[in-house]
C-alpha cells in the first residue's frame, strides 16, 4: 500500500507519486519571528515532523525546507497592519534583528523539546532578498505585476488560476473584503510583491531594487526560498489552514506566474487549529499557552506531542488541561510498560528485529494507519496492542515499539534506559518480574488468589505492584 495524503489542491486523498522516485522535496511554512511559538503553532511542527519521519520511514530521501519570516510580515496577511517584527522591537526596545534572533532561538528550544528533527535547510528571509528581487523581476518581465503608489503589485486577473487551492469565486472578491482601503489595488485581491519607502518611511529594514529602496511583501519569500532550494517544481507544501486562502494562494499564484509551471507543488497538506473553550489561539489577543506555559503547570514537552498524536491533524483539536492530564497520564502508563519490558527482556533490544515476530502485525498494521493520510491515533492504537498483547516475547515487543517510535517521537529508548528497577540489585529485579510474569498468568487464568498472593508476599517484602493499562510495574517502600 502507498502513502495517501489528503491534498488540500483538488480537496481528496492521492496516492504520493513523487516528481523523481525515491526523492521528497518539501517545504513547510515556518515561524514569523516576532514572539514565542504558541502550542496552536508548534501542532503544525509536529504534523510536519511526523510527515517527514513517516516518508522516511518508507524510504524516501527527504529533503525538508523549513523559512523564518524575519521581516515584511504584516500584522495583516492582506498587506494590511504593522510589520510584525518592527511593532514587537518597538515595544521591547530592541532591534528588529535582535528580536529576530532570540525568538528564532526560543522556537527551535521548543522544537527539540517536543522531539521535532530539525528541517535539513532552515533559511531566514533577510538572507534571501536578492533571491527574492530575481524572481519578482521575473513576473514583472512575464506581465503579471503593476506599480502604484510607490508599491509593486501582483494582478491576479493575469492569472486565470488564481482561485484553484482556495475554492474562491473572483466574483465575491468584493472591494475591501479581504484589503480593507488601498486604493492602488486594481482588484481587491491583489497583492505586495515589494514595499517601497513611499509608504513606510520608517521602515527599519530596507534594500536597495528596481522599484526603490524598501522591502518585500510577506508572500514572495516562501516562493523564493522554497524554488531557491527545491527546484521549480516541488512535491510537498505544508502548512496551517489560514494560510488557505491568502498566503499559499498567493505562493502559487506568483510561483507559476514566474516559471510558467503548472503545478508548481504536487500536494497541499493542511494541519487543522488547536482551538480552547473560547476560540482559536492567537497571538494577536496577547493572552495564549507556550510549551513553557505547559511546563511551568507540571507538563513535559512529550506529554503535549503525545496529546497531538492522538488526534488526526486534519481535525480541530480541542485543548484543555483536563484532555492534557490524560495525555500525560497515558504517556506515563507507556513509559512504565516500556521499562516493564526492558527488565523482563534482560537485554538491550534497540538493535533487535520484530520482523517475522508476534510484533509483526502490529508493525505492518502501524504502517497501513501511516499510510492512510498520517493517522496517528491509530498508529497509537496499534502500539499499545503491541504492548498490552501478552503473547508478544518482550524484546520482539521492545524492538517494535522502537521501530514505532522512529515516527511517534516519544522518546521510549530513553525511557527504557531509565531502568529504575536495575539500579540496585539486577537479580532482585529479574526474580521480581518473573514473579510478575507469574501473576499475570494466574489472573488470566482467573486464578484470583495465587495472584493476590503474590502481590501481597511482594508487599511483605517491600514490593508494591501498580497496574496500568501499560502493564504491571513494581518501585520499593
Amino acid at each position: 500500500m502507498a502513502l495517501t495524503l489528503f491534498n488540500t489542491l483538488g480537496r481528496a486523498l492521492q496516492p504520493l507519486e513523487p516528481l523523481e522516485s525515491g526523492k521528497i522535496g518539501f517545504y513547510g511554512c515556518g515561524p514569523t519571528v516576532y514572539n514565542y511559538a504558541h502550542i496552536g503553532n508548534l501542532r503544525a511542527y509536529v504534523t510536519h515532523d511526523v510527515l517527514v519521519r513517516t516518508l522516511r520511514r518508507l524510504g524516501f530521501g527527504v529533503t525538508h525546507v523549513m523559512n523564518i519570516t524575519d521581516v515584511g510580515h504584516l500584522s495583516g496577511d492582506n498587506d494590511q497592519g504593522d510589520d510584525k517584527m518592527v511593532k514587537s522591537a518597538e515595544e521591547r526596545g530592541k532591534t528588529v534583528l535582535e528580536i529576530a534572533d532570540f525568538y528564532t532561538q526560543a522556537f527551535f528550544r521548543d522544537t527539540e523539546r517536543l522531539n521535532i528533527i530539525r528541517p535539513t535547510v532552515v533559511c531566514k528571509a533577510t538572507e534571501h532578498i536578492q533571491d527574492m528581487i530575481g524572481l519578482i523581476r521575473r513576473i514583472e518581465e512575464r506581465g503579471f505585476t503593476y506599480f502604484a503608489g510607490g508599491n509593486l503589485y501582483f494582478d491576479i486577473a493575469r492569472f486565470p488560476a488564481y482561485r484553484e487551492l482556495a475554492l474562491l469565486r473572483m466574483d465575491d472578491q468584493k472591494a475591501g473584503a479581504r484589503t480593507g482601503v488601498d486604493e492602488n489595488k486594481r482588484n481587491p485581491g491583489d497583492f505586495v510583491l515589494w514595499f517601497t519607502k513611499s509608504k513606510f518611511e520608517n521602515q527599519a529594514l530596507v534594500w536597495d531594487s528596481p522599484w526603490g529602496k524598501g522591502y518585500p511583501g510577506w508572500h514572495i519569500e516562501c516562493s523564493a526560498m522554497s524554488i531557491k532550494y527545491l527546484g521549480e517544481q516541488f512535491d510537498i507544501h505544508a502548512g496551517g489552514i489560514d494560510h488557505i486562502p491568502i498566503h499559499h494562494t498567493n505562493e502559487i499564484a506568483q510561483s507559476e506566474a514566474a516559471t510558467g509551471k503548472h503545478p508548481w507543488v504536487k500536494y497541499w497538506i493542511h494541519n487543522e487549529f488547536l482551538v480552547l473553550d473560547r476560540g482559536k489561539m492567537s497571538k494577536s489577543s496577547g493572552k495564549f499557552l507556550t510549551l513553557q506555559s505547559l511546563a511551568d503547570s507540571g507538563y513535559e514537552p512529550l506529554d503535549y506531542r503525545y496529546f497531538l498524536l492522538g488526534g488526526h491533524y486534519r481535525s480541530q483539536l480541542q485543548f484543555s488541561y483536563p484532555a492534557l492530564e490524560g495525555a500525560k497520564n497515558a504517556r506515563k502508563s507507556l513509559g512504565d510498560r516500556i521499562r516493564a519490558l526492558a527488565s523482563q527482556a534482560g537485554s538491550p533490544a534497540g538493535n533487535a528485529s520484530a520482523a517475522g515476530s508476534g510484533a509483526a502485525p502490529y508493525l505492518a498494521a502501524f504502517d497501513k494507519a501511516l499510510e492512510d493520510d498520517l493517522s496517528t491515533p491509530r498508529a497509537l492504537a496499534e502500539l499499545w496492542g503491541l504492548l498490552r498483547d501478552q503473547e508478544v516475547k518482550p524484546q520482539d515487543a521492545l524492538a517494535a515499539a522502537f521501530d514505532m517510535d522512529r515516527v511517534l517521537g516519544l522518546g521510549l529508548e530513553a525511557e527504557a534506559a531509565r531502568h529504575p528497577q536495575n539500579d540496585g540489585d539486577p537479580a532482585l529485579a529479574a526474580e521480581i518480574e518473573g514473579l510478575i510474569a507469574r501473576r499475570a498468568e494466574a489472573k488470566k487464568a482467573k486464578n484470583y488468589k495465587l495472584a493476590d498472593e503474590i502481590r501481597d508476599s511482594l508487599k511483605e517484602r517491600g514490593i508494591v505492584l501498580e497496574d496500568s493499562q501499560g502493564g504491571t510495574n513494581w518501585r520499593r517502600i
